[in-house]
């Protein structure tokens, strides 16, 4: 099974983080290495707490989740977040995938899902939940979609391939297995995507194409 996947879970109520940190603890996937109720705890903890993946809720005290996740990964690129919130964040989540977060599920989701959201951020995938997609894609959604962007650069076949399979919810090594391709060369395309949808992360990308009508749903 390889090594448990390190947590760190922010959550800023005792009522929702105490019974998570039960749940997620008895994982054998997981190792819980540390939780905090704020913004300012968070970023202090993860100065001297290397973890894989950040369980993060939006509504903090302080410093906002939103912070939390830029501070994060512009100090810790390597280190996956996933946002925790309610359906009324929505807007909030648009932020937070800006600002470089990997996925998102609603408080509330069964321990199981939780725990494959949290293994599917670390091996490099997104985590979409369909309730809150439509208004993501809503967010990003213009008045008259097009193919190509501002330059009047569109995406190749290949790149365009590679995105399909990225929002099927497959890993850069699952692509690569796809496409018989090898992982840096995955890596590269997904350089060229992110540049050409001006883009950051996948989940940005994901619906920049579904927006353009590149790729489909």
């Amino acid at each position: 099974m390889g090594e448990p996947i390190r947590v760190v879970v922010v959550e800023d109520q005792v009522r929702i983080l105490e019974p998570l940190l039960q749940l997620l603890g008895a994982a054998p996937a997981l190792r819980i290495v540390g939780s905090a109720r704020s913004g300012e705890e968070a970023l202090e903890l993860l100065e001297s707490t290397p973890c894989d993946v950040i369980l993060c809720d939006l509504g903090l005290p302080g410093i906002s989740g939103i912070e939390v996740i830029e501070a994060s990964k512009r100090r810790w690129p390597a280190t996956e977040v996933l946002v925790f919130t309610v359906f009324e964040e929505e807007e909030q989540v648009v932020g937070a995938i800006r600002a470089g977060a990997s996925g998102y599920l609603l408080k509330g989701a069964p321990a199981d899902k939780i725990v494959e959201a949290i293994a599917e951020v670390r091996a490099g995938g997104t985590v979409i939940q369909p309730s809150l997609a439509r208004k993501l894609l809503d967010h990003f959604r213009a008045p008259a979609p097009a193919a190509l962007d501002e330059g009047g650069r569109s995406l190749s076949p290949r790149e365009s391939e590679i995105l399909q399979l990225i929002a099927k919810g497959l890993t850069n090594p699952e692509v690569a297995d796809v496409l018989s391709l090898s992982r840096s060369t995955i890596r590269t395309h997904l350089e060229h995507i992110y540049e050409k949808l001006d883009v950051t992360n996948r989940v940005e990308a994901v619906t920049e194409g579904l927006r353009k009508g590149i790729i489909s749903a």
